[in-house]
């Protein structure tokens, strides 16, 4: 799932712009490989409404509109908090491009956690997780998540382009919150 970084994980050109008026994000990036899984985390703290958060972290069939390299994303099956997404996208970096299919599935706990766990495509043992945290005005987003690829990862800019995809998908989801925060922030002001 954003997870996207579902590489989704969810995971190498621009990001979209930030929002008008947010500052920008202080983001802390960690990437390692364990075996053949490559180990991600990151995280940032936000001024932002946890219920826009949250809204963005669960708009998994418009995470394309927002997530780079993400193409499609959509829920394919949903029971309560049990939910089925689908995904596809590319990893990649100036001339190494990589197809990227996913199926997750994803469980929620509103407002806390989002998991998900990759049960099909091209990237074998998927596990991730968003986590908010809120703490007066601030909001931590911590995205922790394992993977092996079932693709090759060039051995020289490998792991370097897993963290730039990575980094790029998840700044796109904290610029994505801060704008849509920014624009309730500005609606409710009239």
């Amino acid at each position: 799932m954003r997870l996207k970084l579902a590489l989704i994980a969810a995971l190498a050109l621009a990001g979209p712009p930030g929002a008008q008026g947010a500052a920008p994000a202080d983001i802390s990036i960690r990437t390692s490989r364990e075996g053949g899984f490559v180990i991600v985390s990151a995280s940032v703290v936000m001024r932002v409404d946890p219920r826009i958060a949250w809204a963005v972290l669960s708009d998994y069939d418009h995470l394309a509109e927002f997530i780079p390299d993400v193409k499609s994303s959509r829920v394919v099956s949903r029971d309560g908090h049990e939910l089925r997404v689908e995904q596809v996208g590319e990893v990649g970096f100036i001339f190494y491009r990589q197809p990227v299919t996913v199926t997750l599935e994803v469980h929620e706990e509103p407002m806390r956690r989002i998991t998900a766990r990759g049960v099909e495509g091209n990237v074998k043992g998927l596990e991730s997780y968003y986590e908010l945290h809120a703490s007066g005005p601030e909001l931590r987003l911590d995205y922790a998540g394992r993977f092996d690829p079932d693709f090759a990862i060039p051995p020289l800019i490998g792991m370097p382009v897993m963290r730039r995809v990575i980094e790029r998908r998840f700044r796109a989801m904290v610029e994505e919150i801060q704008r849509r925060d920014a624009l309730a922030r500005g609606a409710a002001k009239q």
